[in-house]
């Protein structure tokens, strides 16, 4: 919590926590999480699990008293922590009257005005225009007024009131892993300030696989399925601050601020895709596959761009019970945060040598859809201890806000945790779990002319992670 201090954590939430320490620590914090993902699309619920490996805060910080100073004690951290990890499994499917992920392809060349020719040489139509051009999952039509529309097949089957049955399975992996610098000087045991320097390493990859299908059985619709995988990797780093401070008014309360830069990362992002299409009788070949690489002459596409993470800012405040000097006879302590953030300020630009107008204009786009989608929110975090001599026993809540401006897009975070710990001759065991209920929302994909489907999603992760650390 940000006005405790006295923890390794405070590395990454806030510095001046740090200058707490006057002896050495050295922590290590292994764990596991445990994923559980429900979906609901169009009536349809689905399940799906997945476990992976956790890392919590883990480093070194050196505390060291200045004599003959009013700053009178200073500290030095280095630590490493997981802040994201990106191991899921979701999936999910229904039945869709309404819309065929095949029109957002037959949306994107109709708006282009580019011929059929011209689209399936064009690099930012690889990944799922182009083959569906190729596989004549979408075609050219005759409206009947002498033009042409740009149709997919299945939506001559929602035409007949046919449902199309729709599956999208996404398997993310990877993390992000912060390194992190702190320092921080104490104030006559009153006032304390310090700042953190992180450098964030991402690593991720994503297979999503999506699958429209016509359920009626019917071998003469020209249309029976069409399937698109997409396999996409992100690697990068980045750059960020942290700077904050603790005052102690009295000797039991603690009043906390900290306020978070945003990150600065530089990413390259690694795509493929391929589409299966099956047609029936539209064509003289039944069923056709092609890859994106037909497209990017054999090679996987290779995008460079900087992201921008919002900033933020941490108000804290904490009551010690029964404060004294030895922390043996300390009782234990009730903490509370309240973070802002300023989600609408995400940003991300194009990168890299041969930046296009086009691609200039593709993030000038995304910027508008984060403004008009994204709003800022409030955060709350609680949390407590009680001490019996060695023994300490610990519960937490937190309550993560919906970011979305739309009301019908419902998403927040909430958290309860709880844990033992063990403190003793220099060595300290802590054993916690949080329990994370997140709701959320998935587009399979997205049209510009009419009303998106989405499926609400509810993920229940366990995060069971182990710190044991040594004062030195």
């Amino acid at each position: 919590m940000g006005s405790l201090g006295g923890d390794l954590n405070a590395l990454y939430v806030n510095p001046a926590g740090l200058a707490l320490y006057k002896t050495s620590e050295l922590a290590i914090s292994p764990g596991l999480m445990f994923n559980t993902n429900k979906a609901d699309f169009r009536g349809t619920s689905t399940k799906a699990n997945k476990t992976g490996f956790d890392l919590g805060t883990t480093g070194f910080v050196a505390g060291f008293n200045s004599h003959n100073s009013r700053w009178t004690n200073q500290a030095f951290s280095i630590g490493i922590s997981q802040t994201a990890n990106f191991n899921n499994f979701v999936s999910y499917k229904g039945l869709n009257s309404q819309s065929s992920y095949s029109e957002q392809f037959a949306e994107q060349l109709s708006k282009s005005g580019l011929d059929i020719g011209e689209a399936l040489n064009a690099p930012g139509f690889a990944y799922g225009t182009a083959p569906a051009i190729y596989t004549y999952l979408i075609d050219t039509f005759s409206n009947g007024n002498g033009g042409i529309n740009v149709r997919g097949l299945p939506e001559f089957l929602l035409d007949k009131g046919i449902a199309l049955a729709q599956q999208k399975t996404i398997d993310t992996k990877g993390g992000i892993y912060e390194i992190a610098l702190g320092y921080a000087a104490n104030m006559d045991d009153r006032f304390y300030i310090g700042g953190s320097l992180g450098i964030p390493i991402v690593n991720y990859s994503r297979y999503t696989s999506y699958r429209e299908s016509d359920p009626s059985g019917d071998p003469n619709n020209n249309f029976d399925y069409f399937e698109l995988n997409d396999y996409l990797t992100t690697k990068g780093f980045g750059v960020n601050g942290k700077l904050g401070v603790i005052f102690k008014p009295q000797e039991a309360l603690r009043i906390g601020l900290a306020v978070h830069t945003p990150t600065f990362y530089t990413l390259t992002d690694r795509e493929s895709t391929d589409l299966t299409s099956a047609t029936e009788n539209y064509t003289s070949q039944a069923v056709r596959k092609v890859s994106s690489t037909e497209f990017t002459g054999g090679e996987q596409g290779k995008t460079l761009y900087t992201a921008t993470t919002p900033w933020k800012a941490i108000f804290s405040g904490s009551y010690v019970i029964r404060e004294v000097s030895d922390v043996r006879r300390q009782r234990g302590f009730i903490t509370a945060d309240v973070e802002y953030v300023g989600y609408p300020g995400s940003n991300f630009k194009a990168d890299g040598e041969n930046v296009t107008s086009d691609d200039q204009q593709y993030y000038n786009d995304l910027k508008t859809v984060i403004k008009q989608s994204y709003k800022s929110a409030l955060n709350y975090r609680v949390g407590g201890e009680l001490k019996f001599n060695t023994v300490m026993f610990r519960l937490g809540g937190a309550y993560y806000s919906n970011p979305y401006k739309d009301n019908n897009l419902r998403s927040h975070l909430a958290q309860v945790s709880g844990g033992v710990g063990y403190r003793n001759h220099g060595i300290f065991v802590d054993l916690t779990y949080v329990h994370n209920l997140n709701k959320d929302v998935n587009f399979p994909y997205r049209l510009t002319d009419k009303a998106n489907t989405f499926a609400t999603q509810q993920n229940t992760r366990g995060n069971l992670l182990m710190t044991v650390g040594f004062k030195l």
